[in-house]
């Protein structure tokens, strides 16, 4: 019997790192872009778990099926209070708006914010939500510890990875 698990999200790379994850306990992870849905939640959240709540439950509801949700975010402890956090994509955007578009250009800029500081301290934090048959939400969290880095440095991962070292 397949255990498919729908992930909410349209990022063809996220729905790669989940397969990989999942499959080795034996789901197949389908986007939501595989059932035909285009649209997204307004993620309104104050936290990253209601905001990886909203997208479980958006798709739950539409799909009536086991859904995996996440939210994340770089805290960056010089340039304010867990600044962008759960702010961090749309942030993104807006740099993107400004300096065109690549994530280069945002990494740039933020490193640009931060090229007399000393206190280089950040953290990746992740919010996993799980809902399954009976509409339960179940939570993941992780927070990963680092520094910002003083140049970009690599080639892997997206977003804020090549700024990021932990």
């Amino acid at each position: 019997m397949e255990k498919v698990i729908v992930l909410a999200s349209h990022n063809k790379g996220k729905v790669k790192e989940f397969q990989k994850i999942l499959g080795e306990f034996g789901y197949i992870v389908k986007s939501v872009s595989e059932f035909g849905y285009d649209e997204e939640p307004e993620e309104n959240g104050e936290t990253y778990s209601e905001n990886s709540y909203i997208k479980a439950k958006f798709y739950y509801d539409l799909l009536k099926m086991p859904v995996i949700a996440d939210d994340s975010g770089i805290e960056i402890a010089a340039l304010g209070n867990h600044f962008p956090g759960i702010y961090s994509a749309r942030y993104r955007d807006q740099v993107k708006n400004e300096y065109g578009d690549g994530p280069e250009n945002v990494n740039k800029h933020i490193l640009e914010k931060m090229e007399n500081v000393t206190d280089r301290s950040a953290s990746f934090h992740c919010s996993i939500c799980l809902i399954e048959e009976g509409g339960t939400p179940i939570y993941f969290e992780g927070i990963c510890p680092g520094k910002i880095l003083n140049d970009i440095a690599g080639d892997h991962g997206f977003g804020y990875d090549p700024i990021f070292f932990a």
